[in-house]
């Protein structure tokens, strides 16, 4: 792949910039919804992680250093994006087979793991040649997702120049944490939760419980409810990977219409994550989570498709358990989720050394 700088000088000159700063061209694309903001293999520049770390080491460097930390905010932030812009960092994957590792970042940091991101990137693996195409048309490529969680296998088709809006991916191992977990939630009282991991941590609850409707509430109410659930949760209940300790925290709540038995029907949430960030989609790794605490709770089978509905967007996602399996002492579920990814745009992004806010700002 040619550099930020020969692909954006191709088409149009750049705009002045601190002399010897890097250029940022990233691929803009959306799922359900949401964004997803793609900075190609080395587009971060010097603002990288050392590529000679693991995936997690990296992880851990780009939230804690200010100066690789710059490069989430300056993405992610305004003026460049906004309050609930959504990225990936591609780097190099210590694993073999993998087309790539994923650091996922957002408002406040980063994720261990983000299926409508992963359902966007299998396309990008296959359009931009970083994994090779299946054998034939209309086939299917398995594509290797290096995610802070572990690796995801995402399955995309290719017709001979260009992937398929239809993705969909096996989820690493997905448990139930806790179920009928009763925490006090101020300004709420007393209230129900479960919480579940699909690749991270996430309490669920019944908008009802908090009286509220996904329909008819204001996103300004339930965004509220759902922050507090989960500064409620975190201060009352610790969350524990069997094997990968970085997973450990709850990455926010899910409010949902109540409707986990099996149905044929969709069923609606809203996730709120990070500095009370909303996704826009159904939340692939929410998904993950709730078929994984519903086929706990014995409400649906292997194998029984269900299919989840953003109560924002109103975009679809369907998600079933494939097969049982191990997380520790967890009994745990693979979880295919499909959905549709799209193509939305390229942006060129450059920065004044001069400027106090070079590295973008976060308007609550």
């Amino acid at each position: 792949m040619a550099s930020p700088e020969a692909q954006a000088g191709a088409s149009r000159p750049l705009p002045p910039r601190a002399p010897g700063s890097p250029v940022f061209l990233t691929v803009e694309m959306q799922a359900g919804g949401e964004p997803l903001r793609v900075v190609p293999p080395g587009g971060l520049g010097p603002l990288e992680p050392p590529r000679d770390l693991p995936l997690l080491a990296r992880r851990r460097l780009l939230l804690e250093l200010p100066e690789l930390d710059a490069a989430r905010r300056l993405l992610m932030h305004e003026p460049r994006g906004h309050r609930d812009m959504y990225g990936a960092a591609l780097v190099p994957s210590e694993l073999p087979g993998a087309a790539f590792g994923a650091l996922f970042v957002h408002n406040e940091g980063g994720s261990a793991m983000c299926g409508h991101a992963v359902l966007c990137l299998a396309r990008f693996a296959l359009d931009y040649g970083l994994c090779p195409p299946p054998p034939g048309p209309d086939q299917a490529a398995a594509v290797v997702i290096h995610c802070p969680c572990g690796p995801v296998t995402a399955f995309a088709t290719w017709d001979g120049q260009r992937s398929g809006s239809r993705v969909r991916f096996h989820s690493v191992a997905a448990f139930a944490a806790a179920t009928d977990l009763t925490v006090d939630v101020p300004g709420y009282g007393k209230v129900v939760v479960d919480v579940g991991y699909g690749g991270t941590f996430y309490a669920f609850v019944s908008a009802d419980r908090l009286g509220l409707d996904l329909s008819s509430s204001r996103i300004r109410d339930l965004v509220d409810a759902a922050s507090a659930v989960t500064e409620a949760v975190k201060a009352q209940f610790k969350v524990h990977h069997p094997e990968i300790e970085d997973t450990a925290f709850i990455y926010g709540t899910i409010l949902t219409d109540g409707k986990d038995s099996f149905s044929d029907e969709p069923t609606s949430n809203i996730c709120v994550f990070a500095d009370a960030q909303v996704d826009r989609s159904p939340t692939g790794s929410g998904v993950t989570a709730r078929i994984a605490l519903q086929y706990h709770k014995g409400l649906i089978q292997l194998n029984q498709t269900r299919t989840f509905r953003s109560s924002t967007t109103g975009s679809l996602f369907t998600g079933k358990a494939i097969k049982e399996t191990k997380c520790g002492d967890h009994n745990a579920v693979i979880v295919e989720v499909s959905g549709e990814s799209f193509y939305t745009g390229m942006s060129t992004f450059t920065f004044e050394e001069e400027d106090p806010l070079k590295y973008g700002f976060f308007l609550k």
